[in-house]
């Protein structure tokens, strides 16, 4: 299948086609998106940063003083109802946003570098209800601003922010030497330990050993969130003195600084096992699941050349002339068929606001749907609500839920699988054929089939698929057809 470089482009290092909308034809082309996409100001949160922050901040109090409360025998259920309820339409409404996001954006290679690192970086809005509201902030806020620069940068930038300490349970460890530890609160936790050693930078089987996460662990401790600011803190009571050895180095924090675990930060960015396993890593998620090795090796080259700047590491890719080749090695994870469903569809931001209101007017939140059903006539508005909220759903954050890869929500630090054997499944295509289905008896019954072919593949379809689609027996049938098709399930 020979690809034109901009239908490759968009395709692979993008979300895909859009009806309109130029296409990247070449390296320089794809990496001008992150110059501009750091500087730009994601749909999520929707209240903005510092908007977000007091939101959480003001729910995290809440719930704080609602469980004070019940443990002093005054429990208050309509505040604890009522700041879940919050905390959940948040959620939904960033969830949303984060999908419209990578649906309009023209920048497709920086969008999906945003996917790529908040998955490398996972957290998840499962671990507590407070968490719903960080964790898009996390993207926002330590993610998407840092990709483009150094590891070193971004990798700080994720592992200390509030998110992650709280996701992997770092604001309940304590240095068992520590004050705090000899007086008998808590214990040394070495889940962020293990996972930045294990997930954020060496890899599995790069020769550390059990030794080496208890001493990241330790090095961590005293690192917190202090939850009226959402702001990462350092208390001495809960540190492990020094010193502690790690991979051949000595961290002893003379000084009482606490700020061991940012040298031992910058020395995991740079340890040659983290840049072979991290370069690996793109290159499975952009190219094939088995990364090329040569492809590999330029991008370790770039990486130490320049001290692991970002930029340069993906230009190395970009230029292999294998970036180019041997196109629809990648099946799509279900966010990427779901988005580039949407783009060829050019689904203007009205769909998607329709959808989001019929989704919260139905939800447990309330809304108008009450209002509606007492002026509407009864039972029928209600059932017309729900029948809109759960197509809405399904067209949207319902259908990455039953398809494997909820917004947010990965499921296990490890992130989401990115390799074939994980998507293609009997039960994966029968999800996927089914969304094909709603989604063309919903917003494609005019479109005509051939045409809707160009406009979601272009040079991308083969003969035999123009083919099949020019018999289709209906409208909706050859939509189904174009977005159920190898082609378009490929990248």
């Amino acid at each position: 299948m020979a690809l034109s470089d901009p239908t490759l482009a968009a395709i692979r290092f993008g979300y895909g086609l859009r009806p309109g909308s130029d296409m990247p034809s070449d390296p320089d082309a794809l990496l001008a998106q992150i110059r501009r996409g750091v500087v730009a100001k994601p749909r999520f949160p929707r209240e903005g940063i510092s908007g977000r922050r007091e939101a959480a901040t003001r729910i995290i109090s809440l719930r704080a003083a609602e469980a004070k409360a019940a443990k002093d025998g005054k429990p208050n259920e309509d505040i604890r109802k009522q700041t879940q309820r919050d905390a959940q339409r948040i959620y939904r409404q960033d969830a949303m946003a984060r999908l419209v996001q990578s649906v309009q954006s023209p920048l497709g290679f920086y969008e999906r570098l945003a996917t790529f690192w908040t998955d490398h970086f996972s957290t998840s809005a499962l671990k507590s209800l407070p968490m719903r509201m960080v964790v898009p902030l996390y993207e926002a806020e330590a993610i998407r601003p840092n990709l483009g620069g150094s590891f070193s940068k971004l990798l700080k930038a994720a592992v200390l922010h509030p998110a992650m300490l709280i996701y992997l349970d770092q604001t309940q460890s304590v240095g068992p030497d520590s004050v705090a530890g000899q007086k008998g609160r808590r214990g040394l936790n070495e889940n962020l330990g293990r996972e930045l050693l294990e997930l954020h930078t060496l890899g599995v089987g790069s020769g550390y050993s059990q030794g080496d996460v208890r001493a990241a662990a330790l090095i961590l401790t005293g690192l917190s969130v202090d939850n009226r600011g959402l702001d990462v803190i350092y208390r001495p009571r809960f540190a492990e003195e020094g010193p502690i050895s790690l991979l051949g180095r000595e961290y002893d924090d003379e000084e009482g600084s606490g700020q061991d675990h940012m040298l031992m930060l910058e020395d995991l960015a740079n340890n040659p096992a983290t840049i072979r396993h991290v370069c690996a890593k793109l290159v499975r998620h952009f190219i094939a699941d088995e990364p090329p090795q040569d492809v590999t090796d330029v991008m370790m080259a770039a990486w130490t050349k320049t001290g692991g700047d970002l930029t340069e590491v993906y230009r190395a890719m970009l230029t292999h002339p294998r970036a180019w080749s041997e196109p629809g090695r990648k099946i799509k994870q279900p966010f990427e068929f779901v988005v580039s469903g949407f783009r060829a569809l050019d689904l203007p931001d009205e769909s998607f606001a329709s959808m989001l209101k019929d989704i919260d007017d139905n939800a447990e939140d309330g809304g108008p749907v009450g209002k509606a059903i007492a002026l509407a006539g009864g039972e029928a508005a209600k059932e017309n609500a729900k029948r809109k909220a759960n197509r809405a759903k399904s067209l949207t954050l319902g259908a990455l839920q039953r398809m494997g890869q909820p917004i947010w929500q990965p499921p296990s630090p490890a992130g989401f699988a990115d390799t074939e054997e994980a998507w293609l499944s009997a039960s994966q295509l029968a999800e996927r054929i089914a969304w094909s289905r709603m989604v063309a008896r919903v917003f494609a019954q005019k479109l005509d089939p051939s045409d809707f072919l160009e406009m979601a593949l272009g040079d991308a379809a083969s003969a035999q698929t123009r083919k099949i689609i020019s018999q289709a027996p209906s409208r909706v049938h050859g939509i189904t057809m174009v977005l159920a098709s190898a082609e378009f399930n490929r990248r």
